[in-house]
């Protein structure tokens, strides 16, 4: 999602108030495997919701399938203030609940069998949360368009599902499948998630929309957008086969929307090479124009870039390379791989969706324009980088990291591409990544022992520096006759992380510096053009032969 550099001065700052806050019981029930939730699997949502422009109220219902995975008797719903649960029903029952927080505890009256597939129905009502600065400080969206017409939206990353409609909202637990019906008025349109299954016209004046989503979908990726859309078909013949494409757009700007989408089939092109094959080929491809700047809404990208290169009309790489596409295309694209199909269990493990999907930019620049426009792109993101906390949160609390999962995380992942020396090795790396983790929820300790392996060595102490920590590491150096000696410094205990450089007239080299002084033999005409290859997020100082510091 917030993959930009606004949304991630937004996370840093959030991130720096994270690191010093007393973390509360709630914080614990949102963010935890709670007992009241680990003895039952979600496998299926079927959710009715209606949109009542008059007063801001969403009101409808949630049928919860699921498993019992134990039995127990108490079951832990999600729905934030200022919502309301107005009843639950079970087996033709009304159940008892209590409420603390956010968090809503159902008391179960039938027996909840071990292995036995079960549902749950979740009437709700009330004035979801207004999103004030979206989707940053997410929400429900209450806009107007351009001719003064309702335009409603949901982004609620970070924020939580919770806001709008009761769930289980952890990112661990995921559906198989989902329906999702969007009651509105007449003259509006909703667009979701997945295929349209159904339009209803009620004689209330309304109609209803439902979409139906076939793959497993993350709670926060589920969108209800409300507005006087048309739609513009296309297709993609890809790796997967016919991939139905559909840009939804506000009736005035079709034929801008047109012109300007037609960088979405050279994009999935790219990312199906580097990646994969699309992960949700059933559910189709769909941008979204929606009254925010952006969200990977699952099969249902939301678009608000307004039509402009770059971000905005910036380029936050600075160099040059970032306006020559629509940033929130592309980024929110590549996180149908990294983030929707591929999942972190906790939002503190939120690296695996970020860093990776920043990194895609740098490989469609590449794929567009060069490796060498790749390689300036990806450096000058650079700049965007704080260093203020790790870029992995605290685990169960429902907080993430810093915000340098972007920018770092995505110079880290460039690193590991260097260390490997071969390109196609590293494309199979994340293509395999991409099948061996499809459509599931993982941990990082997961992607970083595959990584490892994929690469053919011991990553370890890399994602501890660039993940864990803070620092910079230096890469020391010393000519002394025909002879470099290197070393890390600034860095974590036992740092090793390869580097390349050129010892020699005859290319690029891995050397392997520790934390304490090594040597190699140069065979350069003048030992002085020993170099260290740039495209490392590292610091590199010379120092003179005579510093035996």
């Amino acid at each position: 999602m917030r993959g930009i550099t606004m949304f991630c001065m937004a996370l840093l700052t959030a991130g720096s108030v994270s690191a010093q806050q007393q973390f509360t019981k709630a914080d614990t029930l949102r963010g935890t495997i709670t007992k009241e939730r680990a003895w039952w699997d979600v496998t299926s949502y079927d959710l009715h919701v209606q949109v009542h422009l008059e007063d801001s109220v969403f009101s409808g219902f949630n049928t919860i399938t699921y498993k019992v995975l134990k039995p127990d008797s108490v079951m832990q719903i999600d729905l934030q203030v200022p919502m309301i649960i107005d009843s639950v029903l079970q087996d033709k029952q009304s159940l008892p609940f209590t409420r603390e927080g956010n968090a809503w505890f159902v008391k179960m009256k039938s027996p909840q069998v071990k292995d036995k597939t079960k549902h749950i129905t979740v009437f709700y009502s009330g004035k979801p949360h207004k999103a004030k600065n979206a989707p940053w400080d997410g929400g429900v969206v209450w806009s107007r368009d351009e001719k003064n017409r309702p335009w409603v939206a949901t982004a609620v990353q970070g924020f939580g599902a919770s806001a709008w409609w009761p769930n289980k909202d952890h990112q661990s637990d995921e559906p198989d499948n989902m329906t999702i019906n969007v009651t509105v008025p007449a003259e509006l349109t909703d667009v979701s998630n997945g295929r349209l299954k159904k339009k209803t016209d009620n004689p209330d004046g309304t109609a209803t929309y439902t979409w139906y989503v076939s793959n497993p979908i993350n709670n926060y990726d589920v969108a209800v957008n409300v507005g006087h859309y048309t739609e513009i078909k296309d297709s993609y013949s890809g790796e997967g086969g016919k991939l139905d494409l559909s840009y939804w757009v506000l009736d005035y700007n079709e034929d801008k929307a047109k012109e300007h989408f037609k960088v979405v089939k050279p994009m999935l092109k790219c990312f199906e090479y580097w990646f994969g094959k699309y992960p949700f080929y059933k559910d189709s491809y769909k941008l979204v124009e929606s009254p925010f700047l952006g969200m990977e809404h699952q099969s249902a990208v939301a678009y608000g870039n307004k039509y402009k290169m770059g971000y905005m009309g910036r380029d936050l790489s600075g160099s040059g390379w970032g306006l020559k596409w629509d940033f929130l295309i592309i980024h929110e694209s590549g996180h149908e791989w990294f983030g929707n199909s591929i999942t972190s269990k906790d939002i503190a493990d939120m690296w695996i969706h970020e860093s990776f999907t920043n990194y895609s930019e740098t490989l469609f620049t590449q794929c567009q324009y060069g490796i060498k426009a790749g390689e300036e792109y990806v450096a000058g993101i650079r700049k965007n980088i704080k260093n203020d906390i790790p870029i992995i949160g605290p685990y169960g609390v429902n907080t993430e990291g810093s915000g340098d999962m972007y920018y770092k995380g995505a110079n880290m992942i460039n690193n590991i591409r260097l260390i490997m020396n071969n390109d196609e090795a590293f494309r199979q790396m994340l293509r395999g990544m991409n099948k061996t983790f499809y459509h599931q929820t993982v941990t990082t300790g997961q992607i970083e022992n595959y990584m490892s392996n994929a690469a053919g060595i011991d990553l370890s102490r890399v994602f501890d520096q660039y993940l864990r920590d803070t620092t910079i590491p230096t890469l020391e150096y010393r000519i002394i006759g025909q002879q470099v000696q290197y070393r890390w410094t600034n860095c974590i205990k036992d740092f090793n992380m390869p580097v390349r450089v050129k010892l020699s007239e005859y290319g690029w080299k891995l050397i392997y510096p520790a934390t304490s002084w090594r040597t190699a033999v140069l065979s350069l005409s003048d030992p002085n053009q020993f170099e260290v290859d740039k495209g490392f997020y590292i610091n590199v100082k010379k120092k003179e032969a005579t510093d035996n510091h």
